[in-house]
């Protein structure tokens, strides 16, 4: 089928500028390697996070089984600065785009160890807050996007489950006061979150499973 020469030269146009959008677009990204992701995350991150990403330090977190976008994020925020850790900027800025996939995807892979509760006295308070929020003062419900379990949302919020709950209310604490600053949704949630509201929840959350 012959085409008029004004159609024909569209034609031609058209199929040029979609090469051209194709050799333009960026590479997509590479698939992680697990193997990579073990080797670097032993030379990096074993000392303070344990042999299978289950920290036994309750000032550092377990990182095991966390949906990897979410620690690919925190490492190029690290990185970056926009996330204030002096500690973790450093390992991070040696650290590759590719070798935070990498490791992100390899504590993926590993198995989340339990954790648990450990003030009676607060657990029912953290569990309502948790649950159901302070709704007086419009505090919304962590399971609302951390599920009920703690198990997060891939790629959208960060599984919470069995964390330590002393690191669980120093980050929230610092979302609270303003030096975490790297999630304006968290700042939100915490701004009218007492110290005692905090630390039942955090100690809640260190007994989802």
């Amino acid at each position: 089928m012959a085409y008029p020469k004004s159609l024909a030269a569209l034609l031609t146009a058209s199929l040029f500028a979609l090469g051209a959008s194709a050799a333009d677009a960026p590479p997509a990204a590479a698939k992680p390697d697990l193997t990579k992701g073990a080797a670097s995350y032993a030379a990096v991150c074993v000392a303070c996070h344990a042999a299978d990403g289950n920290s036994t330090v309750p000032a550092q977190p377990k990182l095991a089984g966390q949906h990897p976008e979410y620690l690919d994020k925190q490492l190029t925020e690290f990185k970056s600065g926009a996330r204030n850790n002096a500690i973790m900027k450093g390992f991070a800025s040696a650290l590759s785009e590719a070798d935070m996939r990498n490791i992100a995807w390899w504590l993926a892979s590993q198995k989340p160890k339990d954790g648990f509760a450990n003030d009676p006295k607060t657990v029912m308070l953290g569990e309502q807050i948790y649950r159901g929020g302070i709704m007086d003062r419009n505090v919304p419900a962590c399971a609302g996007c951390h599920s009920p379990n703690g198990a997060g949302i891939p790629a959208q919020y960060p599984r919470l489950a069995g964390q330590f709950a002393d690191y669980t209310a120093t980050q929230l604490t610092a979302f609270r006061d303003g030096t975490r600053t790297n999630s304006a949704v968290m700042a939100g949630v915490v701004a009218k979150m007492n110290d005692r509201e905090i630390k039942a929840v955090a100690d809640y959350i260190a007994g989802l499973r």
